[in-house]
């Protein structure tokens, strides 16, 4: 899918209004939606429990905390891109302490130009993260697949007395022979003789 058609979804966190009005004028089109807006960490947790986000914009310092934690949060435990914006005289600090967990550090003030540079950086990472993902998806489905059918050769061996290459033989017969995949036929195996 081209870039330019996704949409991606973002939570902002944020207490600055000035700042929220500001994002959201460079936020504002079809590229960018939902966009869920939450003013401290607290909030900002629930919201991430409650969805899953392609985009996380940080302005830290916040009410409760100041940020890093959940932005390291976030990396870890999700693979939503994460941007932080700091003030420039902790940015050297703040920057050293996340860059490495994949966090976007920038300094306060800033560009558009560099925001919509950012937004779109994370936006193709974001889109090589859910291609990872789809691949880690189908290997681990594949892996699944494999240990059904041999679950279900290993039961042929045991009940029926056949050599592990007969029951395989049996199992890809059957499944062609009923236009059914290997998977399906090995769960009706194991069906049948785990009684």
């Amino acid at each position: 899918m081209d870039l330019k058609e996704r949409c991606y979804s973002i939570l902002i966190v944020s207490s600055s209004a000035k700042f929220d009005d500001s994002l959201l004028s460079i936020l504002i089109n079809e590229k960018y939606r939902p966009i869920d807006k939450v003013s401290d960490i607290s909030s900002a947790r629930r919201a991430l429990l409650e969805k899953d986000y392609d985009i996380v914009i940080i302005n830290a310092p916040l009410p409760d905390e100041f940020g890093t934690e959940l932005a390291l949060d976030v990396c870890e435990k999700t693979s939503s891109g994460v941007m932080m914006f700091v003030k420039s005289d902790v940015y050297s600090v703040v920057d050293d302490k996340v860059s490495g967990y994949g966090v976007l550090t920038i300094s306060r003030p800033t560009t558009i130009q560099t925001i919509t540079q950012s937004l779109a950086l994370l936006c193709s990472t974001r889109e090589r993260l859910r291609k990872m993902e789809q691949k880690t998806a189908s290997i681990e489905d594949k892996m699944d697949e494999i240990r059904i059918v041999n679950h279900a050769k290993w039961l042929l061996i045991e009940q029926l007395r056949f050599s592990e290459k007969e029951a395989h033989k049996f199992i890809e017969k059957r499944a062609m022979d009923r236009c059914m995949s290997k998977r399906a036929v090995a769960e009706e195996i194991i069906a049948t003789y785990n009684k």
